[in-house]
């Protein structure tokens, strides 16, 4: 199994860039697919971002795509989500995730997912 620990978080302006940051250890991260979901206060979690296990592909939530980048370095077991143009409406708790098996109509849901990390709070004022 992985354990995954998110770090990066904090408070910013409307507008601003974050990049937050997954650090595995355990077993090997490049065995696994990995996730980024969030969870704002009264809502469900909801996906924000996938990519495989090297890198071939990624997935978007549509809320994001064009302002969030994914990415990773297998070689030092870390994940990344490199966030720009911040609003409001992105204010949430982070989670960094991590699947064995992942399919293209999978990638989105929050079960498909094994091992989860505790969170890194995102605040972005207006």
């Amino acid at each position: 199994q992985v354990q995954l620990v998110e770090s990066g978080g904090g408070l910013v302006q409307a507008g601003d860039s974050l990049r937050l940051s997954c650090a595995g250890s355990g077993r090997t991260l490049s065995t696994y697919v990995m996730g980024w979901f969030r969870q704002a206060p009264g809502k469900e979690r909801e996906f924000v971002a996938a990519i495989s296990k090297t890198s071939s592909y990624t997935y978007y939530a549509d809320s994001v795509k064009g302002r969030f980048t994914i990415s990773r370095d297998n070689a030092e077991s870390t994940g990344y989500l490199q966030m720009n143009s911040l609003r409001p409406e992105d204010t949430a708790v982070y989670y960094c995730a991590a699947a064995l098996f992942v399919s293209s109509v999978t990638y989105y849901t929050r079960g498909t997912y094994n091992y989860w990390g505790q969170g890194t709070q995102v605040t972005v004022s207006s």
